[in-house]
């Protein structure tokens, strides 16, 4: 249970703000940057939830529980000292990642197939998904960068690799299943 009485602490006024092994690092480190840019998706998947209605409401409320999952799983370096902690620190698994492969490939079953890129717009849902799908690249992005430096969970970086595929699918599904995409003409505008 997270009671969280207490909202500022001063504490990070030096420029420094505590791992969830309590580590002090500066608040720019790479793993900071990781779970600050997921933190940021899932504001973004908020945005994207007030459009949203029945099974994609859904799926976005699981999405974004996944991320505080995957944020706790960030925030924690020494995977190898997993076993020692206090309390088992939380790691995403690999069936986070095959729930999104089985939606992805749901939504895409009924989508109109894909002649060309498109462009991020469409309804003001695929907007906002396509927004968090370039969020969720830069997470993944900061995650790929930071498990070059140290150890990542790998399941963490799965999760965003597909998490970004999602939204993409399910920015197509929320513009009329695809038939409302944004196509790119390649050099229209010569």
């Amino acid at each position: 249970m997270v009671v969280l009485n207490k909202i500022y602490t001063r504490t990070g006024d030096s420029g420094k703000t505590a791992l969830g092994n309590g580590e002090r690092v500066a608040k720019y480190s790479g793993r900071v940057s990781a779970y600050g840019t997921v933190d940021e998706l899932n504001s973004f998947v908020g945005v994207a939830r007030l459009e949203a209605e029945g099974e994609t409401d859904a799926a976005l409320a699981r999405i974004q529980n996944d991320l505080f999952d995957l944020g706790a799983d960030l925030c924690r370096p020494d995977m190898d000292k997993d076993a020692e902690a206090e309390y088992p620190p939380l790691r995403m698994i690999q069936s986070q990642v095959d729930r999104l492969e089985s939606e992805i490939d749901g939504m895409n079953a009924s989508l109109e197939p894909l002649r060309s890129f498109i462009l991020p717009g469409g309804s003001r849902l695929a907007a906002q998904l396509h927004v968090c799908r370039t969020v969720s690249r830069r997470a993944e992005r900061h995650a790929v960068e930071l498990s070059n430096m140290e150890p990542v969970n790998e399941a963490a970086v799965k999760y965003l690799n597909r998490l970004s595929d999602w939204f993409f699918v399910a920015a197509r599904s929320a513009n009329n299943g695809g038939r409302d995409d944004v196509l790119w003409v390649p050099g229209a505008n010569r």
